[in-house]
């Protein structure tokens, strides 16, 4: 009796940590990495709306331009990484409005095509990042972008909102892929050697919290516009309103590390 006992304790003991689950004043939890890097897609840090706001007071019988534009912006990026047709994403910013505007009957001035694009040099942060920032970096976390953005539209967008020092910038034309590639993911991995697990992934848009959740990142969904989540078979991901809920993941993550 005393033998299978201790079989009976030492399988359970051994299924608990290959598991990585411990108990805990009798609840069973999970022993996570702790988080040591975050990487961001752009919009959870820059907010886009002024976009928008341009696009309506340029388009106003088109009450639905601003939403063609962007799908077809991502449809794009999407075909050129599946096509291996690289192109920088201004340029696929550029040629997504052109193609928006003839599908609405509109033709581009000069002037009005070079504002639509100069305005993604020109956003500001929410208003919840500075505080958030702030928080992380008292936390000795290492932060950087990992967006579709070229590197000179992050940096320039960041000194807009006086963050330029805060961030590094991964710009998708260091992989030449588009997210959700996992390599543009990669990316994160590579510049700060050190496994996916440490690094959390700060999303904007549901299919880019499910692609990191693809590629295995710890993906915190900043949903600030009440999007519904794709039905993606994506693994576990957090999900907040605003940045805060970075915080109060890595939080929650390191109590569970520690105990």
């Amino acid at each position: 009796m005393q033998r299978r006992q201790f079989m009976l304790i030492s399988g359970g003991t051994l299924l608990t940590i290959m598991s990585g689950s411990f108990f805990n004043n009798g609840i069973a939890t999970t022993r996570r990495s702790e988080i040591k890097a975050i990487v961001f897609d752009a919009f959870p840090v820059f907010d886009p709306r002024p976009i928008f706001g341009l696009v309506k007071s340029t388009f106003p019988a088109h009450p639905g331009f601003g939403k063609a534009w962007f799908n077809k912006i991502f449809a794009y990026t999407w075909l050129r990484t599946s096509g291996d047709r690289y192109l920088d994403f201004l340029s696929v910013i550029g040629q997504a409005l052109d193609y928006t505007a003839e599908a609405h009957g509109e033709t581009l001035t000069p002037d009005s095509r070079k504002a639509l694009l100069d305005i993604w040099f020109t956003l500001k942060p929410w208003p919840d990042v500075g505080v958030a920032l702030e928080q992380l970096e008292a936390r000795q976390i290492k932060l950087a972008f990992l967006s579709n953005f070229t590197e000179d539209m992050l940096r320039t967008n960041a000194r807009n909102g006086s963050i330029e020092t805060r961030f590094d910038y991964l710009s998708t034309d260091l992989a030449r892929a588009f997210k959700p590639s996992q390599k543009a993911y990669a990316l994160g991995t590579q510049h700060f050697g050190m496994p996916k697990e440490n690094i959390a992934f700060c999303a904007f848009a549901a299919w880019d919290a499910a692609g990191a959740s693809w590629y295995g990142y710890p993906t915190v969904w900043v949903n600030r516009l009440g999007q519904k989540p794709e039905h993606l078979n994506a693994g576990k991901i957090t999900q907040g309103r605003n940045i805060e809920i970075l915080n109060n993941y890595i939080s929650a993550n390191k109590v569970q590390e520690r105990a």
